[in-house]
């Protein structure tokens, strides 16, 4: 099955200093029937202004993927890592039993990125942290992986039996992925038009797919995408308390 989610089912919340779409529950927005899909659990995608962002918190038991479109941010965590995350960088946290961190906007321009959680394959694992760059022309017209639990050589590696694809598309190009038993595949669409098999998806529309075929993407016009292929596992789970708690 493929499951199309319109752009306009995304929940939007304007702070002032972040604008923000959460493809599922989040914080003060619980649906219970949309709290994850498969291992993948939250998906946002973030605008943060300049001088703003996000202050000393912690997270436990979950995968956390930072991915910059466009911007930079300043990252911070008790483990004493400083960084830059800028255009093109994928951040990984992997903050197991716990870790303690923030996010600042220090740049004069607004950042904005996806934000991606997973679970984990297992709990209690010690804290740890990667980022790596991409250039652009890397993952035009083909699916390049840049984070992976699955030992694939040149992303960053986390704690789980999955990969996050970039992929930017020409018009009339097309792009295959194999889905497979066991597993869900998630596609946001940022920009563009493209069709999926015989499914089709605009900008800023999302595919939920649980197929066992090959999955042919091709392009309508230019356009821009992340793939996400996960296990189907439920994780962990979290009740609406312990959701809404650890989202905050």
């Amino acid at each position: 099955m493929i499951e199309i989610i319109k752009a306009d089912s995304r929940h939007f919340s304007n702070f002032g200093w972040l604008k923000t779409y959460w493809l599922f529950s989040f914080s003060n927005y619980f649906d219970p029937h949309n709290i994850q899909f498969g291992a993948l659990r939250v998906f946002n995608d973030d605008i943060v202004e300049p001088g703003k962002g996000f202050p000393t918190h912690p997270h436990e038991e979950m995968e956390i993927i930072t991915i910059v479109l466009d911007g930079e941010m300043t990252h911070e965590d008790i483990m004493g890592n400083k960084t830059v995350i800028k255009t093109g960088d994928v951040q990984r946290m992997s903050v197991g039993t716990g870790l303690t961190h923030s996010e600042f906007n220090l740049a004069q321009e607004p950042v904005h990125f996806y934000q991606i959680w997973i679970f984990p394959d297992k709990s209690g694992l010690k804290p740890t942290y990667d980022q790596n760059r991409y250039e652009t022309a890397k993952w035009e017209n083909r699916l390049l992986p840049v984070a992976s639990g699955q030992n694939i050589p040149e992303t960053v590696s986390f704690h789980t039996d999955a990969t996050i694809y970039r992929c930017s598309l020409d018009a009339e190009k097309e792009v295959t992925h194999e889905a497979t038993a066991g597993r869900r595949i998630f596609i946001y669409l940022a920009e563009g038009r493209i069709s999926i098999n015989n499914e089709t998806l605009n900008a800023k529309d999302q595919a939920r797919i649980d197929l066992e075929e090959p999955l042919v993407l091709k392009a309508q016009q230019p356009s821009d995408l992340i793939l996400i292929d996960v296990p189907s596992c439920k994780g962990w789970g979290y009740s609406e308390e312990t959701l809404k708690g650890k989202e905050q």
